[in-house]
């Protein structure tokens, strides 16, 4: 098989979640277990980091996949959905894996994975697991797929577990307390690994705890080490002002933009801390490089990334109601700075439309649209429960012909924002 029939095989073969939703997740580890064991546990051979949370873990994956880098490791980064292409999921030292890897990787295991009922994920984990190997990396940084006691990714003993944040999102399949949400994810805490916790909650900080003394893993919630004092965004990169548990203080300038990252990067320097003390030798000049140059070492897209000018064109991949926060308050501060804001948005099913669209701004003009997805709830709804809301909103059938009709009604002085779902930003890219 070419590239293309062999990604076809994959998508007809072992469903996608982000395409088919819940029908495609098989709870439990027994495949990832007997293919990992097929393949010869390849993750065994470089050490590994572990990031799961609702929120940030992507951004996470590639902030410490770029400190990494910067201080000289050779490093692997498995994260998911793709924009694009499916290559971008599987990357080393920011460059996707080659498409003749993915086609052999497919032939040369071809009759175990039809004989064996596998997911997407668990065939695209193991194909991770085996090309990392197969580079030589030192680190490999995989970020959980769904929830994390049953992820694919779970089959790894890393040398640091880390859980971004605890939203109410997959309540189908996860649980419908932040606690119980908490249990899930909590599941990537191994014995003796330490875990860093990105954000303090009193519903959630319980349950870490317990499950990190069961496992006699140490425990590191990130707020008790570092804390935002100064934030100054532009369009290029957060400049930070810092102070550490001792009182002091330092300068970060971290190239991801968005309110967000101010808790992402008190998360990523309690990681480098937390390395360190695992015995990680990463220095405070490589550190602040590997900050400044997220995007470059690791090619992430997508986390309120401008892609225009005049009008300002920003693309976010954020689409639940805890990461909607953020960027419904983004959008007030970014009202203070442009005549009109236009937001092209589109969603999936799965994401409570309701709740999220009482979140975004009523003085911004909506331009509803659908993803080529059978996941994506209808213009035509979306743009129902606007009016229902008062915005100024309008339905398109396709993602280009919302975003072409934004482009139309904005003035250089203006602002479009393209987001609500993953599909809509990467139709967009």
């Amino acid at each position: 098989m070419n590239y293309d029939e062999t990604i076809e095989f994959l998508y007809n073969q072992f469903p996608e979640y982000q395409k088919v939703g819940n029908a495609a997740y098989k709870p439990g580890l027994g495949n990832i277990v007997g293919f990992d064991e097929y393949l010869g546990h390849p993750h065994t051979s470089y050490k590994c980091i572990h990031v799961a949370g609702t929120n940030g873990k992507g951004s996470v994956s590639h902030s410490l996949a770029a400190v990494l880098q910067a201080n000289g490791y050779k490093v692997g980064l498995y994260t998911s959905p793709h924009l694009k292409n499916f290559t971008e999921r599987i990357r080393v030292d920011g460059q996707e894996v080659t498409r003749d890897f993915v086609c052999q990787f497919v032939e040369r295991n071809f009759d175990y994975l039809r004989q064996h009922s596998l997911s997407f994920f668990e065939v695209t984990t193991g194909m991770a697991f085996e090309y990392f190997k197969c580079q030589n990396v030192d680190y490999a940084v995989f970020e959980v797929g769904l929830g994390g006691r049953l992820d694919s990714t779970n089959v790894i003993t890393p040398v640091l577990s880390v859980i971004t944040n605890i939203g109410l999102d997959h309540t189908a399949m996860l649980g419908n307390t932040l606690a119980e949400i908490a249990g899930e994810k909590g599941g990537i805490i191994k014995p003796q690994v330490p875990v860093v916790v990105g954000e303090r909650d009193a519903e959630t900080d319980t349950v870490f705890e317990r499950i990190a003394q069961k496992q006699n893993a140490e425990i590191w919630f990130a707020p008790d080490y570092f804390s935002v004092v100064e934030s100054v965004e532009n369009e290029e990169f957060t400049q930070f002002k810092i102070v550490d548990k001792n009182g002091n203080r330092s300068a970060v300038r971290y190239s991801l933009t968005g309110l967000c990252q101010q808790k992402n990067v008190v998360t990523v320097l309690t990681c480098v801390e937390a390395l360190r003390k695992a015995g990680v030798l990463l220095r405070d000049a490589d550190v602040a490089d590997g900050l400044r140059n997220v995007q470059s070492l690791t090619k992430l897209v997508g986390r309120w990334q401008k892609i225009a000018s005049d009008p300002t064109v920003i693309i976010d991949t954020g689409h639940n109601a805890h990461a909607l926060r953020y960027v419904a308050e983004q959008l007030r501060q970014c009202a203070a700075r442009y005549e009109a804001v236009h937001i092209v948005w589109g969603m999936s099913s799965d994401k409570h439309p309701e709740n999220v669209l009482r979140l975004l701004p009523q003085n911004a003009h909506y331009y509803f649209t659908q993803a080529d997805t059978h996941r994506a709830v209808p213009a035509d709804d979306l743009c129902a429960i606007g009016n229902s809301l008062g915005m100024d909103c309008r339905a398109f059938a396709s993602v280009r012909e919302a975003y072409d009709a934004a482009r139309r009604s904005a003035t250089l002085r203006d602002m479009i924002l393209v987001g609500g779902s993953n599909f809509v930003v990467a139709e967009i890219l």
